[in-house]
């Protein structure tokens, strides 16, 4: 297999993970901020890739593969490190909101798949507004060096968390009429 910048940027991702979780847990007074970083990075780097794959024309089937799988793990790990530092229902509810999001989407993807049919739910304006709000909540959240930036991460918390059941809804009600056929 051929590995091209795009592929390798993705890969780097996936390296970054356990780094960025390490990074949560070390006792020193500036690992939130290293934890923040890496992980705004690891979102960079994920636009970075993806503009350079179309640019460059080096689409390949293995990063249209790892390149989702990638995000969703980082997200997902900072939604969940986020949940259990803050350890409330008011931080934990929108996160479990937004893995569960993903992991119904990628059901319904993978199901449209087996049965032949593709999403016909494009990203939107929604969609991009949504991970700019997730990736600046999770940014502070991760950061959280004082509770402005925090209350500033819990209000893009909330906004991403709206935006996630919207889009969900957009694609439950572009695929209904094979969701609900006998």
């Amino acid at each position: 297999m051929h590995f091209n910048i795009p592929t390798l940027l993705t890969l780097f991702r996936v390296v970054l993970i356990p780094f960025f979780v390490l990074a949560f847990y070390l006792p020193f007074e500036w690992a939130p901020l290293v934890c923040a970083l890496i992980f705004i990075f690891a979102a960079i780097t994920d636009w970075f890739d993806g503009y350079l794959a179309r640019r460059w024309k080096q689409t390949t089937r293995f990063g249209a593969f790892l390149d989702p799988v990638a995000d969703k793990v980082m997200v997902a790990m900072a939604l969940v490190l986020v949940a259990e530092y803050f350890h409330s229902w008011w931080i934990t509810l929108p996160a479990a909101t937004m893995i569960a999001r993903e992991i119904i989407i990628s059901a319904l993807r993978e199901w449209m798949a087996e049965i032949g049919k593709r999403s016909s739910v494009a990203v939107s304006w929604i969609g991009k507004v949504k991970t700019t709000a997730q990736m600046l909540s999770l940014f502070a959240l991760l950061w959280r060096p004082d509770s402005t930036v925090v209350g500033i991460g819990v209000v893009a918390l909330y906004i991403a968390a709206v935006l996630t059941f919207w889009s969900m809804f957009q694609y439950l009600n572009a695929s209904r009429g094979d969701l609900f056929e006998q």
